[in-house]
């Protein structure tokens, strides 16, 4: 298959991860390779398993969601080859592929490589996509673009040792002013760009959140410095990835974010353990490149025939509401409303087309699964709206109240509850049809979610929903939690959602009707979150109650949206996360994986990694040992304790050096600078210690079958 894949056209780094997919890919289908740990690999590697059977969801990592219009035509034509004929956009700035098949992944992998795209480290327990606010580099309110910054840390942590192998995964977004458009305040790492005078000059730097995010339990970021020059941007978050890899929780699933280890152990500590790393880090200052990113070829300047448009009055509504002008004086940007983030490839493709004629060659996914067109020329806008409208793509009111923002929920996904996108369509009916004053409203936004993990952002929105159920003796009713009181309040400030009661799913439409009534009758001119906390939950707890009286419950409603029989909870096992692997001879193949990749890395002079790809094999080596003994493993700096109790201490093992303490001696990655002679040393030491590792193993194994496929 790989001799038909054209790679020749490829660079090394992408050829290297086509080749690795397709040859564990046909091991795993072999019996040679075990499932679970496929699956760890795939993961990263883009490919998740959807709630169907067969088939996966084949993720791309698209930084700041900026496309060219030649790579929206190639994931169209992908999409028909190997996919449904349809893209998902998504609140990550990601696109989606559903219903792919497994062998399919690669040949998807190798159409994006071809137009500078990648899958790598798209799901999985990696630094995911990092996202950004989707105005950035046309903001009228912003201190300057952040997407060369973004773009930087993209290049930066890609395939980097540091982050391939974490307890969970990590989120960054990059807002393009004090407004945060970007949410910074719900995810690992959020950077929000100031100007800083420093002895009579400008000097660039963010203010920076950390430990901040969603899911069943939402923890609000802390904030790490008020100002971070910018050229400490990399080198905080590498420190910072540095901890939370060592100290992180990995036993516990749901408690392995990096919210929980802040929680856990302050901001104050988890602070300066960051600083401590900086003597061991590539680079104590990183210079971004400032045109990184370039701005695009501007449309050309050229008369266009007047035009006549059908519908006038929609059109001055799309002006009004999905059109605004530039930072540069004569352009306009143009977000366009796309339902569900669905887009057909054949829309993908006239919309590419449309792109080319009058707008800039570059397109922006945003966080509310729309996209944005740059530098469209005023005398261009009525025929670009006309072009839209023909596509399904002018709809007034971008990013308000009548713009719903709903993940895939049960459509495709394993952990989906209930049927979210059905549901965000009756609620769009229901405020364009009974409050059409709401498609202006940018300040009352609506998300929905299939289940608690919030890929819907349920909990920063003012109104937000989530997949659950309810019992009424022994059926199971299709429900949704309701919260109130989340987004990004007008002055910036992030607010999370309060729970406050479930409802029945067929009967949210009338909760969202009440909701809104009683808003728009008793508020004082207020916010609605302003209203929301002058009110209290209690408030809306007792307005809602009725409706979740199961007793009245009509036969329809125990239907979920666009079900046509009796609901049947169906939750399978989600793959969010990725997954622990705990065969004891799996893992010392692993740990032997990273000695291999130290010793490329020391071969390239690239010490850091090098040293880190040695640190992981100590802690990856440690813990085999330790599940040899049953005792179970958590963090690295728990494993490297934990077998310095259970097997230095006891004499079970002795270290080459002759040192009497197993840690410190790990932690001398973090005690040197990243340099030769520390580099080759600390590798041979590794080398060592894995050797004996083995050796002790095959000593447990007695009678056994030794194991050879793991000798050096």
């Amino acid at each position: 298959m790989l001799d038909n894949l054209h790679l020749h056209r490829l660079n090394e780094a992408d050829k290297a991860d086509i080749i690795e997919l397709a040859e564990r890919t046909a091991a795993f289908r072999s019996g040679k390779e075990d499932s679970e740990r496929f699956r760890h690999f795939r993961l990263t590697r883009g490919v998740y398993g959807q709630r169907q059977q067969n088939v996966q969801m084949f993720r791309t990592k698209i930084p700041f969601g900026k496309l060219t219009a030649e790579q929206l035509i190639v994931l169209a034509d992908l999409s028909d080859k190997y996919s449904n004929g349809k893209l998902h956009l998504t609140t990550r700035q990601n696109v989606q592929l559903h219903y792919v098949p497994l062998e399919d992944a690669t040949k998807i992998w190798v159409g994006l490589a071809q137009a500078g795209m990648t899958g790598r480290e798209a799901c999985g327990n990696t630094v995911r996509n990092i996202t950004a606010s989707a105005n950035a580099g046309i903001d009228p309110n912003e201190p300057f673009d952040v997407s060369p910054y973004v773009q930087a840390m993209f290049e930066y942590f890609l395939r980097n040792p540091i982050c391939q192998d974490m307890g969970r995964k990590i989120k960054t977004a990059f807002s393009s002013s004090e407004k945060d458009s970007a949410f910074t305040y719900i995810h690992d790492f959020g950077f929000i760009p100031k100007v800083k005078i420093v002895d009579g000059k400008p000097v660039r730097g963010f203010k920076v959140l950390v430990a901040g995010g969603l899911g069943a339990q939402a923890i609000p970021a802390h904030v790490a410095h008020e100002f971070l020059e910018e050229d400490l941007l990399i080198p905080f978050k590498e420190a910072a990835l540095r901890v939370f890899d060592r100290y992180g929780e990995r036993e516990k699933r749901m408690k392995a974010r990096m919210k929980f280890l802040v929680q856990k152990i302050g901001l104050e500590t988890f602070l300066e353990l960051v600083e401590a790393e900086r003597k061991a880090l590539k680079h104590q200052r990183y210079p971004i490149d400032r045109t990184l990113v370039q701005v695009a070829a501007l449309p050309a300047e050229k008369p266009l025939p007047e035009i006549i448009l059908p519908d006038l009055k929609k059109y001055s509504d799309w002006l009004r509401t999905n059109v605004f002008e530039q930072k540069q004086k004569g352009f306009f940007a143009v977000q366009l409303k796309v339902r569900l983030g669905n887009l057909t490839s054949d829309d993908a493709r006239k919309l590419a087309a449309l792109v080319k004629k009058f707008a800039a060659d570059d397109i922006r996914i945003t966080m509310n699964q729309g996209l944005v067109l740059r530098f469209v020329r005023e005398n261009a806008l009525p025929h670009l709206f006309d072009g839209l409208d023909e596509l399904g793509l002018g709809d007034p009111g971008f990013d308000s109240t009548a713009d719903v923002t709903a993940c895939p929920g049960t459509d495709t996904c394993a952990l989906g509850v209930t049927n979210s996108t059905g549901i965000a369509q009756q609620l769009e009916n229901v405020v364009r049809e009974e409050y059409p004053h709401l498609l202006e409203e940018t300040n009352l936004k609506i998300k929905i979610s299939g289940c608690m993990n919030s890929c819907g952002q349920h909990m920063a929105s003012n109104i937000g929903f989530h997949g659950s159920s309810l019992k009424r003796d022994n059926q199971v009713v299709p429900a949704l939690q309701v919260v109130l009181g989340g987004g990004v309040d007008p002055d910036g400030t992030g607010q999370l959602a309060e729970k406050i009661i479930k409802l029945p799913t067929r009967r949210i439409p009338a909760a969202l009707r009440l909701v809104l009534d009683d808003y728009e009758q008793n508020a004082e001119n207020e916010y609605f979150n302003q209203y929301f906390r002058r009110q209290d939950k209690r408030y809306f707890y007792d307005l809602l109650k009725p409706l979740a009286d199961l007793n009245t419950l009509q036969d329809e409603e125990l239907f979920d949206w666009g079900q046509t029989q009796e609901y049947v909870q169906s939750i399978g096992v989600g793959e969010c996360a990725g997954v622990a692997l705990d065969v004891v001879g799996a893992i010392i193949g692993d740990a032997q994986s990273k000695v291999e990749a130290a010793r490329k890395y020391l071969s390239k002079d690239a010490f850091a990694e090098a040293i880190y790809s040695a640190y992981t094999a100590f802690v990856i080596g440690a813990k085999a040992a330790l599940l040899a003994k049953d005792v179970r493993c958590n963090t690295h700096i728990g494993i490297l304790e934990d077998f310095q109790t259970h097997y230095v201490e006891t004499g079970d093992f002795t270290l080459e050096t002759g040192e009497a303490d197993f840690v410190h001696h790990v932690l001398q990655s973090n005690q040197h600078e990243p340099k030769a002679d520390f580099a080759t040393r600390y590798l041979a030491q590794a080398d060592v210690f894995l050797k004996k590792i083995i050796r002790l193993r095959e000593a447990q194994l007695v009678d056994k079958v030794v194991l050879e496929n793991y000798r050096a």
